[in-house]
């Protein structure tokens, strides 16, 4: 490959290994279009094929979300239960990796936020009271809880994330919580700490959704103050203790 000679970084942000004659071409179609970068063109076309397309961003990024929430989940089972016994720098890859999957998780969850239900819009709907607040990241999940349990003549209001839950105990109570361990912006673990040190909140039992297949997840959770757990994948009829601790109440 020829490198052009007179390149210039901050005009083109092209790459260099490139021939000189792709580089015109490029240039020339630039100038045409008005493009001032390759990067502008990029997403002017992403752009358009969404709108076209009707491609759904909230689909996405579920998507992307659930393989990042298994490998999130599962070093942080590593780093927690396996620390003492691995070495100090592959223990250190492993916080930097799961360091990055947040910060991808961080982005991830500013696209699905569009695609949450408006608490503002939705005010006529949140005035009625509820039996259970789940806060569970997965679109799906929520979805098809909300409605096993509205069969069962429970109502169930579904969150998608950990500050929107913290957000929304501040405005009602309910008489249960689901909570999902692993959360794009704050883990489950944290969540309990804060609505246990609550005296409005504390009392209310705290049912643990997790992903992670380990004693010592579990045992965490209950130290903490959670009332019971259950795994994922899960069954439909694992959520019967909810529905007969309910009844209790």
């Amino acid at each position: 490959m020829e490198i052009s000679p007179d390149y210039n970084q901050d005009k083109e942000r092209i790459s260099l290994y490139v021939s000189k004659d792709i580089k015109e071409e490029w240039q020339t179609f630039a100038k045409n279009q008005n493009y001032s970068t390759l990067s502008k063109l990029i997403r002017e076309a992403l752009r358009f094929f969404i709108q076209c397309k009707g491609l759904d961003l909230s689909n996405l990024s579920h998507d992307l979300k659930e393989p990042l929430t298994s490998i999130k989940g599962y070093l942080q089972l590593i780093v927690e239960t396996q620390g003492d016994t691995i070495d100090s720098n592959i223990i250190s890859i492993l916080k930097n990796v799961l360091n990055q999957c947040s910060v991808l998780e961080n982005k991830i969850v500013e696209h699905l936020d569009n695609f949450e239900f408006d608490l503002e819009a939705e005010d006529f709907n949140q005035k009625l009271k509820y039996d259970i607040l789940l806060i569970e990241d997965d679109q799906e999940t929520v979805n098809l809880l909300t409605s096993y349990f509205e069969s069962m003549k429970i109502v169930c209001k579904g969150v998608l994330s950990g500050f929107k839950g913290l957000k929304e105990l501040k405005r009602y109570a309910p008489k249960l919580i689901l909570l999902d361990i692993i959360l794009p912006d704050i883990n489950g673990y944290e969540i309990l700490k804060r609505i246990k040190e609550d005296n409005k909140l504390k009392n209310i039992p705290i049912f643990i959704l997790t992903a992670i297949p380990s004693i010592e997840v579990e045992k965490k959770a209950l130290d903490l103050g959670a009332t019971g757990s259950i795994s994922k994948p899960f069954n439909l009829t694992d959520f019967d203790v909810i529905y007969k601790y309910l009844k209790k109440k």
